[in-house]
């Protein structure tokens, strides 16, 4: 079995188009801001990736889904990282029950699968240490029964492509305990201001920048609240497991293009390709064996501990393998062209993406200790 074939194989059947229009692009003008890749993620029908056929949707299952974000991945880190925050996104609501649950969510997600529409996510801020229960926004009743939002998401994927904004807010009413909620914005509504934020040269194509959120209005029916107020409940750890696998997935997939330049070179020998390759397919394999875990009906609180633990140890493989390759690539071939600096750059950026390790490491020392992982 030669590199990426099952995960070329899956990107082929669901997203037949999307290869021949970024596969003979250069690495950089691909990555490039603008949305060049997310436009083509778009027109191939990727925002329906993971609803239902039933609403229009591809369907996919989560081991089909990290396979397909391992080729993103290895085609554009950029598009594989705003992929991910869409793809999260949209199956976070379908466990919330807000895609499908009733005739006026079904209709919604249909419009997403039918019209090609790119949900952004404003749920975990971009800070270290940040707890994922944090909410981005806060909401306050209005007098016709509708909100109002006022917050910032910074750094936000899908900044300028996104049609829909979701988020966590804190409802504000006096009086009242303050109470977590979901909100889901259209991204045309009026109040919504899009800011420069992103500054790195690496993933510049996601369009990772700055959404700020002042007196924007929304209806009552774009508000849901959580089951649990104070720890995760089953729709979040879902939402949460699903973001886990397909980051990291997408991450294998910017060090498999590293390997693919060593592999198509001859770089060094063949125990130092196949190291590499142990490494990799080590690391997919991990992430493969949540997902059919998933796909069979395994409950998401016993995975998602499971599914961190894994991640961690991808990200860990990831840093060797890039190093690696960049090794055996060679001093030329990182000083002559910005490709393998770029993918090396991009492969450590898994590290940033929430919860961090640091921050896990106590509520996953006590799991590992018989605990219940209650908070990351």
């Amino acid at each position: 079995m030669s590199l990426l074939e099952n995960e070329r194989a899956a990107l082929a059947q669901f997203l037949p188009t999307l290869t021949d229009r970024l596969a003979n692009k250069p690495l950089m003008e691909l990555e490039a801001p603008g949305g060049a890749v997310i436009k083509a993620f778009r027109e191939s029908g990727g925002a329906a990736l993971l609803i239902s056929p039933e609403f229009g949707g591809k369907g996919a299952t989560p081991l089909q889904a990290i396979r397909i974000h391992r080729a993103l991945g290895a085609l554009s880190p950029s598009l594989a990282v705003a992929a991910t925050m869409h793809n999260f996104t949209v199956a976070t609501l379908v466990e919330f029950g807000i895609f499908g649950g009733d005739e006026a969510s079904a209709a919604l997600m249909r419009a997403v699968a039918e019209n090609d529409m790119l949900m952004a996510s404003g749920f975990a801020e971009g800070q270290t240490g940040t707890n994922i229960l944090a909410a981005t926004m806060e909401a306050r009743c209005t007098a016709d029964g509708g909100y109002v939002l006022s917050g910032r998401k910074k750094p936000c994927s899908l900044t300028h492509s996104m049609d829909l904004l979701s988020g966590s807010a804190l409802l504000v009413e006096e009086g009242k305990p303050s109470r977590r909620a979901i909100v889901l914005v259209p991204a045309d509504t009026p109040g919504i201001e899009r800011r420069p934020f992103w500054r790195s040269s690496v993933l510049t194509g996601a369009e990772s920048d700055e959404v700020v959120l002042d007196g924007v209005e929304i209806p009552g029916d774009l508000l849901f609240f959580p089951n649990k107020e104070s720890e995760l409940d089953d729709v979040e750890v879902a939402g949460y497991l699903w973001f886990q696998l397909l980051v990291s997935a997408s991450y294998v997939g910017v060090a498999t293009g590293l390997v693919q330049r060593v592999v198509a070179q001859s770089k060094g020998g063949a125990a130092e390709r196949g190291l590499l390759g142990i490494e990799l397919e080590g690391a997919m394999a991990a992430l493969e064996g949540i997902a059919w875990a998933m796909g069979a009906g395994e409950a998401a609180a016993g995975l998602l501990p499971r599914a961190l633990l894994v991640r961690y140890s991808v990200q860990r493989a990831l840093e060797r393998v890039a190093m690696s390759a960049a090794e055996l690539l060679g001093g030329m071939a990182f000083v002559s062209g910005p490709e393998v600096a770029y993918l090396v750059a991009a492969t450590r950026a898994l590290a940033f993406h929430p919860p961090s390790r640091l921050s896990s490491a106590e509520p996953l020392d006590r799991y590992l200790g018989g605990a219940r992982l209650v908070a990351v």
